[in-house]
């Protein structure tokens, strides 16, 4: 089953108001906004929308309204995978229920499980849904690393499409993309990595910087696939300030802070995260600036 999830998709933040609840006005509007800027779809309440922090019940209602405000236009991928397998299992079959185009899960965090532990878990919640999966591999902050033999594995599962890999490994991916077959693919996870995954053989970017480069960035996306090496290796190297820039620190303070700063209202972020320092702040909006976005 061959995704149509795009080649630029963006990991969407969650908007909060001053309160701490969910601004889901303000979610819909963000969604509209990447989507006219790039992005071929977004995942919603991944990491970058600060998933551990979400009832499920504010993980639901952000999917139905993400669908609501691009559905048909746009790719929506729910986030539903975390440490708890019932959790990602019940969660996954009620995202199904909401119109969503497909399911994101991360590895098992905490619990450090085996791959063959990881196999099972991410088999079994696959098998639960008709909605086409993609994995999501990012040892950073899981503290587990789903190896390219565990993903080969998987990828014989019918729905199981695709991985994004915030390894950082290239070496690793690359391993990754000659073991799975042709119609699995493999999305980078970590921005700065874009364009090298994409001339290994990557499908594409699940992305953080897309919400403030995401035009640039698609048309970086095209210049390679259209053969013009030097354009898309000119844009990448301009690109890469503020890739560096939204990674200075804990994500997603610094993409928080930039849309802030550059008029979406997406509020503050929630505990155990915090603001940025001023310092941080005046460091980002120096790049901001520098590159022409602010």
């Amino acid at each position: 089953m061959a995704p149509e999830f795009g080649r630029l998709i963006t990991a969407m933040v969650t908007p909060f108001k001053k309160d701490f609840s969910v601004n889901y006005e303000e979610a819909a509007r963000l969604a509209l906004w990447l989507v006219e800027n790039g992005s071929d779809g977004v995942v919603v309440a991944g990491t970058t929308g600060e998933s551990p922090t979400l009832k499920a019940e504010e993980k639901l209602n952000l999917y139905r309204t993400v669908v609501d405000a691009v559905g048909g236009h746009a790719t929506v991928i729910a986030g539903t995978g975390s440490n708890s397998y019932e959790d990602s299992l019940e969660l996954t079959k009620a995202a199904e229920k909401t119109g969503v185009d497909g399911i994101m899960l991360v590895t098992p965090y905490y619990n450090k499980p085996t791959q063959e532990g990881m196999y099972r878990h991410f088999k079994n919640i696959a098998e639960a849904t008709s909605l086409p999966v993609m994995l999501y591999n990012v040892p950073g902050r899981t503290s587990v690393n789903l190896l390219p033999e565990t993903v080969q594995r998987l990828a014989d599962v019918p729905n199981i499409v695709a991985l994004k890999e915030a390894s950082g490994d290239l070496a690793q991916i690359t391993r990754a993309i000659s073991l799975c077959p042709d119609d699995f693919y493999v999305y980078s996870g970590d921005d700065a990595l874009t364009l090298p995954v994409m001339a290994i053989g990557g499908y594409g970017i699940v992305s953080v910087a897309a919400h403030i480069v995401g035009t640039r960035m698609k048309e970086m996306m095209e210049a390679h696939l259209n053969g013009d090496v030097k354009l898309a290796g000119r844009i990448h190297r301009e690109l890469s300030p503020i890739y560096k820039a939204l990674f200075a620190f804990t994500s997603p303070i610094p993409v928080k802070t930039a849309l802030n700063l550059s008029g979406h209202n997406v509020g503050p972020l929630r505990l155990p995260l915090v603001e940025a320092t001023a310092t941080e702040t005046e460091q980002l909006k120096s790049t901001l600036k520098s590159m022409g976005l602010l």
